[in-house]
């Protein structure tokens, strides 16, 4: 009888686990999941960057109006953005910070923001150059520009 017993739990022992064939189907069900899903999350995230740096643009926009508010123009083409975060010499009425940092001047893909001010000292524009950091471009790698100022 303890043969019997012994034997039994052996072949059990033996067929316990999974086989190599059952292991290379599962990972093959799990790659090609991956191989499906990597190119719609990499396209979300490109999107989302794209967002982040509108939003961001408008931000900086706002803070632009506000020095103009302060100083009674717009931060010139020698001072640039910079002037949203440290005081320009010889600029009465600046009230700032108006950015945290100079980091916060780069768009979600760690290039600065460009800013451009009008030939007669009115208005502005604001651009970053998206994903590819070329001038023009489309989807996420387009242009994006703030709402220019008066």
């Amino acid at each position: 009888m303890r043969g019997l017993d012994r034997k039994r739990r052996l072949t059990s022992e033996s067929e316990a686990g999974y086989t190599l064939t059952e292991m290379l189907v599962v990972v093959g069900i799990i790659g090609l999941i991956a191989a499906v899903l990597t190119p719609t999350l990499i396209g979300q995230l490109g999107r989302a960057r794209a967002k982040a740096a509108q939003l961001q643009l408008k931000t900086v926009s706002a803070e632009v109006e506000m020095f103009m508010a302060d100083v009674g123009r717009y931060p010139t083409a020698a001072e640039g953005l910079p002037a949203l975060v440290k005081e320009p010499t010889g600029v009465e009425g600046w009230t700032g910070p108006y950015m945290r940092d100079e980091e916060s001047l780069r768009d979600p893909w760690g290039r600065p923001i460009r800013y451009t001010v009008g030939a007669d000292g009115q208005g502005y524009v604001l651009v970053s150059l998206g994903a590819d950091g070329k001038e023009g471009g489309s989807g996420v790698g387009r242009d994006l520009r703030a709402p220019a100022g008066q």
